[in-house]
């Protein structure tokens, strides 16, 4: 293919087509990030688990602290493939807040899930985390322009890295990045209460309120890369610049590392810099080889996984718990729940180690999902949230 060519479509690979203005290698880069999430969110066995399958206990990463900025670097690159033409059109902002709403609620249901008690629920979470970011970069990009965007992603990374080291933590008199006495552990302490915050942090939440302000430049990020792969250049110039930008993303987020750690739960800033590089490296990767050089072997497992993500994330959070309240009673006369049940009645016997055997679970758990997905996709179901 001539790299001064325009991009092909989805039929032009020998796939089904997913919708209009749409990068196959964006819904493949989607899908493989969601896959990941699955597998990360449902071992075998809780107590079993490798440690890249582990989010790192404060400071630093592993791969797993990878995926969930790479999904809202995903929403940003998307908003500008979904927006760019209804940007005049009347109604966008309405749908646009509709959709922030029902992303919300569906994360809002899964923490009500199953006890439905409103006193203790927990508010954030990480579908209410993408219902705001996508809320925030939608208006944002109906409303400025990529220079702009700039602007604003380097005032938010700044901005947030001296809240976070310069101003004191009231009732603690310092700025800290300690677990418990941070300023972002405040405002979840304040503003959300012990009642409604993850519970095994008990006052504090790793999808909270003021870490949410650094996440939205995670989605700054992906909107930037969109408008760059939606711009005319030369796909050579557009693939050569993600991936030199990529790695310097990557530099800067490791050396900002040295004086405000990279940390997933407090979202630091040089944490959405070291996500937003590794995110626009894995991109710039799937676009060379998917739309540029129509390689194609593979794809389409996580393709099916991308065009319904967030219905595969959300029922993959529910149908778990359903299985939970379904109790198995055992031959010593104790119950458990089904889903623990199957993983060790005939997951888990084969394997003589626990850890290959809570990752065989988690597997099995992705391709169940895989065949219902490829159904849906076989039949062009598309649910859109």
């Amino acid at each position: 293919m001539n790299v001064n060519e325009p991009i092909q479509k989805a039929s032009d690979y020998g796939l089904k087509p997913v919708g209009t203005s749409r990068l196959l290698s964006l819904d493949f880069f989607r899908g493989l990030t969601v896959a990941a999430m699955i597998l990360v969110n449902n071992p075998g066995d809780w107590g079993h688990i490798y440690a890249p399958l582990e989010h790192a206990p404060w400071h630093g990463w592993t791969p797993t602290d990878l995926i969930f900025p790479f999904f809202l670097f995903i929403v940003g690159v998307s908003i500008t493939f979904a927006l760019e033409g209804g940007k005049s059109k009347k109604g966008v902002v309405g749908k646009i807040v509709k959709r922030s709403v029902t992303l919300f609620l569906l994360g809002l249901f899964l923490n009500f899930f199953p006890k439905f008690d409103i006193t203790l629920v927990r508010i954030p979470g990480v579908l209410q985390r993408i219902a705001v970011v996508y809320l925030v970069c939608s208006l944002i990009f109906l409303k400025t322009n990529s220079r702009q965007q700039l602007y604003i992603l380097v005032i938010v990374l700044i901005g947030y890295w001296l809240l976070m080291t310069v101003v004191p933590v009231p009732g603690v008199g310092y700025a800290n990045l300690e677990p418990a006495t941070n300023l972002a552990a405040w405002f979840d302490y304040t503003i959300l209460t012990p009642a409604h915050v993850y519970k095994p942090a008990k006052t504090w939440d790793p999808e909270g309120v003021l870490s949410t302000l650094p996440a939205v430049g995670t989605g700054l990020i992906g909107m930037l890369v969109g408008t760059w792969l939606r711009s005319s250049r030369p796909v050579a110039d557009k693939v050569a610049w993600l991936f030199a930008t990529g790695c310097l993303a990557t530099l800067g987020g490791v050396m900002w590392d040295g004086f405000f750690p990279i940390n997933k739960a407090l979202w630091t800033s040089s944490y959405v810099l070291l996500a937003g590089g590794l995110a626009m490296l894995g991109l710039a990767l799937c676009y060379w080889l998917i739309d540029v050089q129509n390689y194609r072997r593979g794809v389409l497992p996580f393709v099916a996984f991308g065009v319904n993500a967030i219905t595969v994330f959300f029922l993959s959070g529910l149908i778990p718990r359903i299985m939970n309240l379904i109790h198995v009673t055992q031959p010593d006369g104790t119950e458990i729940g089904s889903k623990e049940y199957l993983y060790r009645t005939f997951i888990a016997p084969p394997f003589a180690d626990p850890k290959n055997a809570s990752l065989a679970g988690a597997l099995t758990f992705v391709l169940i999902w895989f065949g219902i997905l490829w159904w849906m996709y076989r039949k062009n179901v598309i649910i859109k949230v």
